[in-house]
């Protein structure tokens, strides 16, 4: 069973890496935009899309970096006691507290995966069965949604996006489960 942990754990630490290091550049995509945005405001017309485009794009950088930041331990805590306690004693409430994480993740995960399906023209109750019904071909897609603003963009690839980033994280929560699970039983990660 330790085997498998182990296994589980290099693989989503692998791939959160992987993401997490090319996200952290997002910034910069940030940045460019922002940054045109207030050339454009200054020297020629304002444009609609850049404000707009910013906010999705720091949507991407937030939700796919979270699981390279939980990754590193970068989170935030209360040291004021967990600094003073053993290295046992942190496992066991990094644990029961990770759960909670795990169940707060799923129920934002299913209101993602409810919007993407708004986002994609379903107005009924099971929104799984839609989107693996688009997926393979055996659903229709909808009216799609659009932003309010002027520019008008559709709203699915940044749900889409938000669905990966919240799955991720749920597997990067197990894997950082299962790394407290081994440090509980004295094992090598």
């Amino acid at each position: 069973m330790q085997g498998v942990m182990r296994g589980y754990i290099r693989g989503v630490d692998a791939v959160n890496y992987r993401l997490g290091r090319v996200m952290m550049y997002g910034i910069f995509v940030l940045m460019g935009i922002l940054l045109w945005s207030s050339i454009s405001k200054t020297f020629f017309l304002p444009t609609l899309w850049t404000l707009e485009m910013a906010q999705f794009v720091m949507v991407g950088y937030y939700i796919l970096g979270g699981p390279y930041s939980l990754q590193l331990g970068s989170n935030v805590r209360m040291d004021l006691l967990y600094g003073s306690w053993s290295l046992r004693r942190k496992a066991w409430f990094d644990a029961i507290t990770v759960l909670f994480l795990i169940f707060y993740l799923c129920v934002l995960l299913y209101g993602a995966v409810s919007s993407t399906a708004y986002s994609l023209g379903y107005w009924k109750d099971a929104p799984f069965s839609y989107l693996l019904g688009v997926v393979i071909g055996t659903e229709e897609v909808g009216r799609l949604e659009q932003s309010s603003s002027a520019w008008r963009p559709y709203m699915w690839p940044v749900k889409l996006v938000m669905i990966i980033g919240f799955f991720l994280m749920i597997l990067q929560c197990v894997s950082e489960l299962f790394k407290d699970i081994l440090r509980l039983k004295g094992a090598d990660i």
